[in-house]
Parts: C-alpha cells; structure tokens; sequence
C-alpha cells in the first residue's frame, strides 16, 4: 500500500472526525533518577514514582482513580495485582505493553478516559528495573519472533535489528554515520545541563566517529545504555487541576498507529506519517510552530526517520536537515533537551515517558539546566516493539503551556 492509498485507507468510508482533547491536562512529571543497575523489582521503582506523584499533587496515591503501567520486568505481576501491592482501587486501568510508544498511548486512553467521567485523575507509571542478568533473559523472552527466528542463532536483541535498518537507511537516501553522530554529540551537550543523566563525560564527534563496533554500521554511542529507573504523570481535566493548585500543560492533540507500511522490505518509514495531518490539524500548528522536539531515540537513525516522518522535512532529507541544524538547547530545533535515552539511559519501558516528563517540565518551566527559553509548544514521540526488521508501534503529541 502506498503512503497516497494509507492515507485514503485512514480516512475510509467508516472514518470519523475525531474528538479532540479539549480540557484535558498532565501535570507533576515525576523522574526517579537512573542507576546502571538495580537489585529492586519494577514495582519497587513503580511505587517509588507513585509516591512522587502523591507528593507532587499534594494528595494520597489512593485518590488516583486511573492506573495506566508499562514495563518489560514487571512480571510475574500484571497492573491489577499491583493495584493490592500499592493500595490501590481504579475504576480505570491500563497495562500498556507497547515498549517506547506506551507513554503517548497510555495518555490517549487516559485522555478519553476523563473525558468520559469514567475516572479523575489516571497515574500514568513506567518503570523497569536492570540486574546484570536482567536484560539478557529479557531479550530471550522478548516476542515469539525473538524466541523462534532470532535468539537461537545468536543475534538477540535490539543492535542487530537497528544495524539492519541503519544500514538499508544509509544506502537508500544517503545518510552517513557523521550524521548519526551530530545528533548523539548534540544530545550529549544537552545531557551534561541535566543532573540525572547517567553520561557525564562531553562526547566529540571524533570520538562517536572512533568507537568500537557493535553491530556495522552501529558503534558503542549508537546504543542505548539499560538501566534501572521510573518516569509518571498524572492525566485529569482542567478543573481537576485547578482544584488541586497544580501547574499543567494542554493535551492539544495526540495520534498512534501500528504495523504501518508492512510491505516495505525494511522500514523506512512509520506510523507517524499516516496520520501527522491530523496531529497538526487537531491541534492547529504547523511543524515549524514548535519549540522543542522529543523523538524516541534508542537509536539515532529513529530520529532522523521521525524528522522526515513528522513532517519536518521529506522522506529522505533526514541527513540535510541534520547537517542544517544543531539540536542543542539554545540552537536551532532544540531536540531531546535533556539528553534523550542516548546519554539519559533507557530505563526499559520508562524509556518511552522520559520525552513526554521533559516535554512537561520545558512547558512548565522547570526543566532548570536544560531549559529551552520561552518554550510555549512542543511535540513528543513514541515508537517501539521492534521485530527484526522494522518497529510496530509509534505515537506522538503535542504539549502546550496553558
């Protein structure tokens, strides 16, 4: 199907307009900062984050109505059981297995979840923990493709997939590691401002360029570093807030769409671009209108893809519109200004939140050393659950400053 017919499938004979997001609100991003590795259990760090949530909305962690959880090591526990663990009693729930687009899907549920009346305020929590063995039995286990096509014959995990997607991104627009590398480096200068980034040590493009391989073309600063940690915020209607004192930010539109473009041999491509119309039209922007971009980044070709795919430039200009801009905080298109997963760590599932909590506190004027000045709108991204060829998930949202 080609991208012209998707996006006449989308708006087919049974396509509706859709509601917008009108009153809906997040507020009191939470970050529980990273450690490399953990001896706690997931629900240890979720409970840590509920606990920030409480603090920050300045009411107890059971008036949370709504429990939305995304997390790979939360098992043998699913979101109900932790309901008894934390003490808690929603009339709204979510277990959201969609790796780094769970954040931005989790809110759309919450969204219409308040909406509805059918709760007040949904505690959105992602966490995962990283024991030294931790992240090898998660990749063994991670889909019955892994188990079956991938894992036995050596090539678990993410690098081999990304180093295939790379490289057929490389060879059929252009796009060199150089590239690659000035969004890392950009990235690292914005982390160093941010006192929970796990990479404290400046990072030149000399040497992301001399690294060791890991998977060709991927080198060592191409790949996120697993770690232990939470990201959380509470989704409610404007009201709500305003009845609980709390500073928040505008839900203006938010879309997500899965297994797009499955004809293509390997992706190029994702979701995003099906349905940016609508995320731009929904909340009535342009791309140019934003002042600060968070892409899901567990591997820089992704963010050059959700450039082009989120309408900031075409399919295929990714590497110029690289080459043309710096990413930096106080350069032009400041991009996952505060560090992103490529020199903050990937706290697993926590992964795909840590670009909407940075979204929150840029809005909200919090966000200290890695602030962009006068930040008044801005879109974040979500993708996730890569099979060996291309990733199934990806979402976005655009945030304002009320």
């Amino acid at each position: 199907m080609t991208v012209a017919a998707s996006e006449a499938y989308s708006r087919g004979r049974f396509a509706r307009a859709r509601r917008g997001y009108d009153g809906v609100v997040l507020a009191v991003p939470v970050t529980v900062p990273y450690q490399r590795y953990s001896i706690e259990a997931a629900p240890w760090w979720m409970g840590k984050a509920l606990r920030a949530l409480s603090e920050g909305a300045g009411i107890s962690h059971r008036e949370f109505d709504g429990f939305s959880v995304a997390s790979f090591t939360m098992g043998p526990d699913v979101a109900i059981g932790l309901t008894q663990h934390f003490g808690l009693s929603p009339r709204h729930i979510d277990h959201v297995p969609m790796g780094g687009a769970a954040g931005i899907v989790s809110i759309r549920r919450a969204a219409r979840a308040v909406q509805a009346g059918d709760a007040d305020i949904v505690a959105c929590v992602a966490a995962d923990t990283n024991r030294v063995d931790s992240f090898r039995h998660l990749l063994a286990g991670f889909s019955r493709f892994s188990q079956d096509a991938v894992y036995p014959y050596g090539a678990g995990g993410a690098n081999g997939s990304f180093a295939l997607i790379a490289r057929h991104y490389m060879d059929t627009y252009g796009a060199r590691r150089e590239d690659f590398g000035k969004l890392c480096v950009a990235q690292r200068d914005n982390a160093l401002k941010n006192p929970n980034a796990l990479m404290k040590k400046p990072l030149t493009l000399d040497q992301y360029m001399s690294a060791r391989p890991i998977a060709e073309p991927l080198h060592l600063f191409d790949c996120v570093m697993p770690c232990a940690g939470a990201e959380a915020f509470l989704v409610m209607r404007e009201e709500t807030a305003q009845e609980l004192g709390l500073p928040f930010v505008r839900l203006l539109s938010a879309i997500e769409r899965h297994n797009a473009f499955s004809e293509d041999p390997v992706q190029v491509r994702g979701g995003w671009v099906v349905d940016r119309d609508e995320l731009y039209g929904m909340a009535g922007v342009e791309p140019s209108d934003l002042d600060f971009v968070q892409t899901y980044d567990d591997y820089p070709v992704i963010s050059m893809m959700q450039f082009e795919d989120l309408g900031f430039c075409g399919k295929g200009e990714g590497a110029n519109f690289v080459r043309s801009n710096t990413f930096t905080i106080d350069g032009t298109i400041p991009h996952n200004t505060s560090g992103g997963q490529l020199s903050v760590g990937q706290a697993g599932a926590a992964g795909g939140h840590l670009g909407i909590t940075e979204a929150m506190r840029q809005l909200l004027g919090t966000a200290g050393g890695t602030q962009v000045k006068d930040a008044e709108l801005g879109i974040v991204s979500g993708f996730g659950m890569i099979n060996y060829d291309r990733g199934l998930a990806s979402a976005a949202a655009i945030l304002a400053r009320p």
